[in-house]
């Protein structure tokens, strides 16, 4: 069962996405809160596998509360995906950056939020090609330099090509394909990376391909 934490200040807002995951034979949603304080204090009682966070809450703004959750070791297999709107994307970078496992639009698809859940407990990030990818590169652009150019070092140069597609937005069969290997030898670079890198999982590899200069703002590989 995948046990869920929504945060949104918006009452109707949690109903409707406790409608949604409760219906779900395989996702309980086990807490809500209406407010960053509250859902904090939430996620350390109940431990759940995913947090759907909005970013605009009182007390406590979801950014805020997101860096509280990644960043307390002992929440270190809770996935939290922000809730989000075109207009407050230039915060979306910051709490990928912070351990965030992704983000959706508000008005996203069912189909697209419950398979959002499944992925992330899987280990998947929400960064898919396309839009995600030039978002992210975009806001990496005006991030401040990262200490993650030094830690480069350990990755072996098929790593740092791995990294490199990962940054794209490529999936392991994808990166198998372009590289003609197999989807498990594609898997086991990707993982390997995430570990030497220190990244929490796929999407802060993401962000760390462009922070290291792997990948430039604009490139679509």
């Amino acid at each position: 069962m995948i046990r869920v934490v929504l945060a949104d200040d918006q009452l109707l807002v949690r109903a409707g996405f406790r409608a949604l995951l409760d219906a779900q034979p395989d996702i309980e949603v086990i807490a809500e809160a209406g407010d960053g304080e509250r859902t904090v204090r939430a996620v350390a009682e109940t431990r759940p596998d995913v947090v759907l966070m909005d970013i605009r809450m009182p007390r406590l703004d979801g950014l805020a509360a997101t860096q509280r959750i990644t960043g307390d070791p002992a929440l270190g297999d809770v996935r939290v995906v922000i809730l989000t709107t075109f207009e407050l994307d230039e915060y979306v970078f910051e709490a990928i950056r912070s351990g965030a496992s992704g983000f959706l639009v508000k008005d996203t698809e069912p189909d697209e939020l419950l398979r959002a859940v499944r992925a992330v407990v899987n280990g998947d990030a929400l960064l898919s090609p396309g839009v995600t990818r030039r978002l992210i590169g975009e806001f990496a652009a005006r991030s401040k330099e990262p200490a993650a150019a030094v830690t480069l070092s350990e990755l072996t140069e098929r790593e740092r090509e791995v990294v490199a597609l990962v940054g794209l937005g490529l999936s392991n069969d994808e990166i198998a394909r372009r590289l003609v290997v197999s989807p498990l030898t594609a898997k086991t670079h990707v993982s390997r990376s995430m570990v030497k890198l220190g990244a929490r999982d796929r999407a802060q590899l993401v962000v760390l391909a462009y922070e290291a200069g792997l990948v430039r703002p604009g490139w679509l590989g």
